[in-house]
C-alpha cells in the first residue's frame, strides 16, 4: 500500500436549514444481495487482501445525488461504525429540532426579590445544553445580579429533569477517561473535571476544578487521593454525591493534569453555579438537586449556538456527550422518554429506517461509543443518500485532504474504536460527479479479548488504526479516479 500524507482541512462553514418537508422514506430502491455481488470490484478486493487487517471489511460507494450503487464490499455486513454513527445523529436532530433549534438554561427565581432578596428558591433549569461551561454559568449569575440580586434566602436547586440521567455512556470502558462521562439535562464542561498535580516540597499539591480560559472555579463534588501503589492509574467510587478518586503516586511524575469524568452533572453544575453567583456578589447556600421543575419568574437566561453549528462542532472534535444530548432531545421530542441509552438508539434505528427505507440497523447510543452498535455499508450510504442528506452534512462535515497521487478532499466523519476504523462522507470524483461513501473495517475478535485495563491503549491498536485509514484513503482515492 502507498505512503501518503493525511491532510486535515479547515471545516467548511456554510450551513443549510433543514427541510421541514423532507419525506419520511427514500425512493431509493434496496440493495439486493445479488446486486451488491455484481458491484464487487476484483481491484478493490485485493487492496482489502493486502492490507492483512485480519478482521471484516464492508464498503459502499455511490452516486451522492442519484443513490446508485457504484461499487460495494460485503455492502450488507453489519459493522461497529463507531464515531460515524455521528453524523447520522446529527441528521437525525437536524430532521426533528431544526437547524436554528438552541438550548437553552435558565435561573428561575421562586419567589418575589424585595431589596436586593430574593425570599424562594433560586433553581438553575437545565435544557440539555452540551455546549454549557464555565463561562455560561457566570453570565447566569451577571444577569441575576443586574437585575438586582444580592442573596437567595431559599436554596440553590438544580433542575435536570428535561432529559433522563444516566450515568456514563458506555459501563464497558474504563472508569476514568474523559470521553465517557454522564448524560442528563444539565451538562457543564462536557461533564468533565480538571484534575491537576504539581509535586512540592511536601509531597503533591491536587486540584480539582471546572475550568476554562477564563475560570478556575475548585469543585467540592469531586475529590482526589493520592495514593501509595503504581496500580491502577485511577480508582473510582461514588461516595454519597461525591465522585470520589484515588491516584497513583508511582504515575504522577512531577506534574501534570488530565480531564476525569463527571458522574454527578447535576450537582457538579449547582457547584459552580454557586462560585459564580458569590463572584457576582449574590450570597447563597451550597446546592442540591430537585426533581421538580420550578414555577416562578426567569431571572437569567443562557442560549446555545443553532443547532447547525452545534452539529458542526460535534461532527468536528467528535465529541460523544454532545451526540447523546442531540439524540435524546430528539428522542424526547418524538414523544418518547427512553429508560436508557439504548432505548433512545432504538427510536434512531426506527426513525433511520422509515426516513431511507434502508433495513433497522442496531443503535445502542447515538454516538458510536459502545462497541455493539451495528449498522451495515450499504444502510450507511443510504443514510447519506437520502433526499436532503447531502445538503444538511456535507457543509457540516470536517475537510480530509488525501495528498497521493491525486489531491482529494473529501468531506467525512471519521470513527475509530479498538480495532474499529470507520470513515463515511463525500467527496468529488475527478470529472466532477459527486459520490457518498461508506467504509467499515472490524476486528472485533481481538477487541472483544480485550481486559478493560488494555481498552485504552490496546498493544497493536496505533498501528492496526494506521493501516485501516490508510486502506479506507487508498479506496477513495481509487474511487475518484474510476467512477467518473
Amino acid at each position: 500500500m502507498r505512503r501518503r500524507s493525511f491532510l486535515t482541512g479547515a471545516l467548511t462553514t456554510a450551513a443549510l436549514p433543514a427541510c421541514a418537508n423532507a419525506p419520511e422514506r427514500s425512493a431509493r430502491p434496496d440493495l439486493k444481495p445479488a446486486d451488491a455481488l455484481s458491484r464487487a470490484a476484483p481491484a478493490a478486493s485485493r487492496m482489502v487482501e493486502e492490507a492483512g487487517l485480519g478482521g471484516k471489511v464492508g464498503f459502499v460507494v455511490s452516486d451522492a445525488r442519484t443513490g446508485e450503487v457504484l461499487e460495494t464490499y460485503n455492502p450488507l455486513r453489519a459493522l461497529p461504525p463507531a464515531s460515524v454513527l455521528k453524523s447520522v445523529t446529527a441528521l437525525y436532530a437536524l430532521e426533528t429540532l431544526g437547524a436554528e433549534y438552541r438550548f437553552q438554561t435558565r435561573l428561575v427565581a421562586t419567589g418575589p426579590i424585595s431589596g436586593g432578596r430574593l425570599n424562594g428558591d433560586l433553581v438553575l433549569v437545565g435544557g440539555g445544553d452540551p455546549s454549557l461551561d464555565s463561562d455560561g454559568l457566570n453570565n447566569l449569575a451577571a444577569q441575576a445580579a443586574s437585575a438586582g440580586l444580592r442573596e437567595v434566602s431559599g436554596r440553590l436547586l438544580v433542575y435536570d429533569g428535561a432529559l433522563p440521567r444516566f450515568e456514563r455512556i458506555d459501563r464497558a470502558q474504563p472508569d476514568h477517561v474523559g470521553y465517557n462521562p454522564a448524560v442528563g439535562g444539565i451538562n457543564l464542561n462536557f461533564n468533565r473535571v480538571h484534575f491537576q498535580w504539581r509535586r512540592g516540597g511536601n509531597g503533591y499539591e491536587t486540584t480539582m476544578d471546572g475550568r476554562t480560559e477564563r475560570f478556575r472555579p475548585a469543585v467540592s463534588t469531586s475529590r482526589m487521593r493520592i495514593a501509595d501503589r503504581s496500580l491502577p492509574v485511577y480508582t473510582y467510587d461514588r461516595s454519597g454525591d461525591i465522585d470520589a478518586w484515588t491516584v497513583a503516586r508511582g504515575q504522577l511524575g512531577s506534574s501534570g493534569s488530565r480531564w476525569l469524568p463527571v458522574r454527578n452533572p447535576a450537582l457538579y453544575a449547582g457547584d459552580v453555579m454557586r462560585t459564580m453567583l458569590r463572584a457576582n456578589g449574590i450570597a447563597v447556600g451550597a446546592a442540591a438537586r430537585t426533581g421538580t421543575a420550578p414555577q416562578g419568574t426567569t431571572l437569567a437566561q443562557e442560549v446555545s449556538a443553532p443547532l447547525d453549528r452545534v452539529a458542526r462542532a460535534m461532527l468536528r472534535f467528535s465529541n460523544n456527550l454532545t451526540a447523546e444530548l442531540l439524540g435524546l432531545t430528539s428522542t424526547v421530542r418524538r414523544g418518547t422518554v427512553p429508560r436508557s441509552l439504548d432505548a433512545s438508539g432504538a427510536v434512531m434505528s426506527n426513525w433511520l429506517s422509515g426516513r431511507t427505507g434502508a433495513r433497522r440497523p442496531d443503535f445502542d447510543d447515538h454516538s458510536g461509543l459502545n462497541g455493539t452498535t451495528r449498522i451495515s455499508a450499504s444502510d450507511m450510504a443510504k443514510a447519506l443518500t437520502a433526499s436532503g442528506a447531502e445538503a444538511r452534512l456535507r457543509p457540516l462535515m470536517k475537510t480530509l485532504t488525501i495528498d497521493g497521487d491525486v489531491t482529494i478532499p473529501v468531506q467525512a466523519k471519521t470513527g475509530t474504536l479498538n480495532f474499529v476504523s470507520g470513515l463515511a462522507g463525500y467527496f468529488d470524483a475527478r470529472s466532477g460527479r459527486s459520490l457518498a461513501f461508506a467504509t467499515f473495517v472490524a476486528d472485533t475478535d481481538r477487541r472483544n479479548r480485550l481486559s478493560v485495563a488494555e481498552r485504552e491503549r490496546p498493544q497493536g491498536g496505533r498501528s492496526w488504526g494506521r493501516t485501516a485509514r490508510s486502506l479506507q484513503f487508498d479506496l477513495i482515492e481509487r474511487w475518484a479516479l474510476v467512477h467518473q
